[in-house]
């Protein structure tokens, strides 16, 4: 059974006086939201770039194909329950088939969605889909619970964990933000189905699209194809309950357009590209499998039928690097960002091999341009590791904190290095230390390590204040002679006896000295 935290009152009297209730544009109900409509158009509009690059980025080969989609879009948009909101459309370059909406209309749909698609109404499903998601204000719905649970999680003390990309080189990495906008509530999910037929029949189209798409993703969904599972089946999962109710709706509504014909030219160069994206599936299987050389066989067929991917041409960077050979594999990076100059991957992967071999101008220049379209754990730590090179301390910690934010080794050695840096200046930040009062009335020092590293000749200031804020006498005591990561340590003092804790109160300790054991 889901466990909810109580709100204090008080809190949640704050909370509804900021905010209360609004109505749900679409459905005219009223509901509780923490996020205003302004805010939520700012956070879809701040969140769209960074998605979008994380789930690999535009599609770029037929720009023909963004502007039919961008048309579709915009023509159930214009029909919808919030018509005013700064809509935007785009085709990602991503074998996943889904589709996404942000706050605010910013919504996306795959190209290896558009692939199982067969005419243009089965497209308005998916588009009307998602703008009711946008319409709705689903996003804010969830963005409402989920603070009114972090704040229940808050104030018993439990601590969240931190998100980042994954290992460079991955093919695409869903964004946490964009992946948790995707995980709408089963209510959510008929809702959006419901009124996105609404949506459809208003721009001429067939509803009977939005049943023969829950009808295919059923159907797919039994045969247990991952691509699906893990992909549009984790965001939107298909049911036979979502087709019997799309089959009854789209019984009460008048027939429309399918635009098959249309919609099977627009996307006739996916279809002739799908071969290729099979080999590069296969080469990125090669690679997992530390098969280079078959990769690159994988590749070779691929950039035959589609030299224009840039992303064919990294993995060959990658291949290449695999087989130790450095100069081939800068010349695919290179290649790589030729075809597409503004995904950040490219500039990443060619900004590791150059740090890697020791060309520290190029790596800074490629890893910076990376860095700024999508500022990834990986970047965070070369930039960091390239800036403490020329001494800039500051920006060191800087990058040092953002690839630290994330999780796995790059996060691991990025912690390490802050400790390195900030043990020398704070080193209070990595090791608490405490008095506690003993049962023989005098006071104990605690001290836990909780830095990556060990640490030796441990100093501590002891200061006695005179009240709260003016310091009456300080002095340095002698703490352990070493400190493992993790390890706890008390220490017996001589001060006291005190007879009630309040004497004791007028004492703070604080670790003010290290040093860092040779690795």
């Amino acid at each position: 059974m889901r466990r909810f935290h109580r709100i204090s009152f008080p809190l949640l009297a704050l909370l509804l006086t900021l905010t209360g209730c609004s109505v749900n544009p679409v459905t005219g109900q009223s509901e509780f939201s923490l996020v205003s409509p302004e805010q939520e158009v700012a956070i879809g509009a701040n969140n769209y770039a960074p998605s979008q690059q994380s789930q690999g980025g535009r599609y770029y080969l037929d720009p023909d194909l963004q502007v039919y989609v961008s048309s579709v879009g915009r023509k159930l948009a214009a029909v919808s329950d919030r018509p005013n909101l700064p809509y935007e459309f785009v085709v990602l370059n991503n074998s996943v088939p889904n589709a996404w909406a942000l706050p605010g209309g910013k919504i996306a749909v795959n190209r290896g969605l558009l692939t199982y698609l067969e005419d243009e109404s089965q497209l308005a499903a998916v588009l009307a889909h998602e703008i009711v998601h946008a319409a709705a204000r689903h996003g804010a719905s969830q963005m409402t619970r989920g603070t009114l649970l972090n704040i229940g999680a808050a104030a018993v003390g439990i601590a969240g964990a931190n998100y980042g990309l994954g290992q460079a080189g991955a093919q695409v990495a869903q964004l946490g933000a964009a992946a948790w906008m995707a995980r709408y509530g089963r209510e959510d999910e008929l809702e959006s189905d419901r009124y996105g037929m609404d949506y459809m029949v208003k721009a001429g189209y067939d509803p009977y699209g939005a049943v023969k798409l829950q009808e295919t993703f059923v159907k797919l969904s039994e045969g247990r194809q991952q691509d699906f599972i893990s992909g549009l089946f984790a965001s939107h999962p298909p049911s036979q309950e979502r087709v019997n109710a799309n089959q009854a709706k789209a019984a009460t509504l008048p027939k429309g357009v399918t635009n098959r014909d249309i919609y099977q030219r627009k996307i006739s160069r996916l279809k002739r590209d799908e071969p290729a994206y099979k080999a590069q599936d296969e080469a990125i299987k090669a690679l997992n499998n530390k098969d280079a050389k078959g990769a690159l066989a994988a590749l070779d067929k691929a950039i035959a039928i589609q030299p224009g991917d840039g992303y064919f041409w990294e993995l060959r960077g990658h291949a290449w690097e695999m087989l130790d050979n450095a100069a081939n594999a800068e010349k695919a990076f290179t290649a790589a960002i030729g075809k597409n100059p503004d995904y950040f991957s490219h500039y990443l992967a060619r900004g590791m091999l150059r740090y890697e071999e020791a060309n520290k101008t190029g790596a800074r220049s490629d890893l910076e341009k990376s860095y700024n379209i999508l500022p990834t754990p990986y970047a965070s730590y070369y930039l960091g590791e390239i800036a403490l090179d020329s001494g800039d301390q500051q920006n060191a910690i800087r990058y040092f904190q953002t690839a630290a934010s994330g999780s796995g080794e790059i996060a691991k050695k990025s912690q390490e290095r802050l400790a390195v840096l900030e043990l020398e200046t704070a080193p209070h930040k990595y090791i608490p230390s405490k008095l506690v009062l003993g049962d023989d009335g005098y006071l104990i020092i605690v001290i836990k390590n909780n830095s990556p590293v060990t640490v030796t000749n441990v100093e501590l200031q002891l200061t006695k204040m005179l009240n709260s804020f003016i310091a009456d006498s300080t002095s340095s005591i002698n703490g352990p002679s070493k400190l493992a990561p993790g390890q706890q340590v008390s220490l017996q003092t001589r001060i006291g006896p005190f007879k009630e804790s309040a004497e004791a109160s007028a004492y703070r300790i604080k670790v003010s000295r290290v040093q860092i054991a040779a690795q």
